[in-house]
């Protein structure tokens, strides 16, 4: 094994054990959890407006976490799996829908069958990648000629003017996990920020078709702002968060 393959392989277990340190509270920080009414009907709006209806079709949730957009989607008729590769995650996954398969896997080597799935989501997973090509080629692989990719994501690395003031206006706190967190994203492949249109050219390298960016998620930031409060309400809608869309092309007869 190379300098740079045994690297990766830590890289990608202190990124497990991270997300499974923070299961337990995992749905305790809004953002992660999808609160019932405005924010669900928010969620599911914006998921209809780019995957149409369900109809049946099987669905993948990469990074599915205790399972919040695996929820939206089962609730929206999808045929839904999730998808994780952290133990505990998928612990509460489980017990908050028993009637669903959850597998344990690396979302950069599912494993699962090719042509296997006829929708893709992800949620906040993109900007952790150790290697976002391979990713993509896999999914890529996973899903049918003629399948859809939504990615819900953002750059939780650059700063707005607005988060730069309000760190000097207020105290940070600093803990154990937000130490993990800048090693583990010092290595990762967007160490400096998951830009919309970076991710758009690496699956448009992977060979996706139609790849499209959406802005406007003002509706769910609208729908959060209840449990986020005022300050954090307004520096979420001033971060750049996106979904990028993209459709596996259909083999030429």
């Amino acid at each position: 094994m190379t300098a740079a393959k045994a690297t990766n392989r830590n890289i990608r277990d202190d990124i497990r054990e991270y997300w499974s340190d923070r299961a337990a509270t995992f749905d305790d920080d809004p953002g992660h959890k999808i609160f019932e009414g405005a924010e669900m009907a928010a969620w599911t709006a914006l998921f209809r407006w780019h995957l149409g209806t369900a109809r049946g079709r099987r669905l993948l949730d990469l990074a599915s976490g205790t399972g919040e957009i695996a929820r939206l989607c089962k609730r929206m008729g999808f045929d839904t799996t999730g998808l994780d590769w952290s133990g505990p995650m998928l612990d509460r996954a489980r017990a908050k829908l028993p009637d669903m398969t959850f597998l344990e896997a690396d979302v950069e080597r599912t494993t699962l069958p090719p042509e296997s799935m006829d929708v893709i989501v992800t949620r906040h997973l993109v900007w952790t990648l150790v290697d976002p090509a391979a990713a993509f080629a896999e999914w890529k692989r996973v899903l049918v000629p003629g399948g859809m990719l939504l990615i819900v994501d953002g750059d939780f690395v650059t700063r707005s003017w607005l988060s730069r003031l309000s760190n000097l206006l207020a105290r940070a706190v600093s803990d154990g996990n937000a130490a993990r967190h800048k090693e583990i994203l010092s290595q990762v492949h967007f160490s400096r920020g998951a830009r919309a249109e970076a991710v758009a050219s690496l699956l448009t390298d992977a060979g996706f078709a139609q790849v499209r960016i959406d802005r406007r998620l003002g509706p769910v930031h609208r729908a959060q702002a209840a449990q986020l409060g005022w300050r954090k309400s307004l520096l979420r809608r001033s971060e750049h968060r996106y979904v990028v869309s993209a459709i596996k092309s259909v083999r030429p007869r």
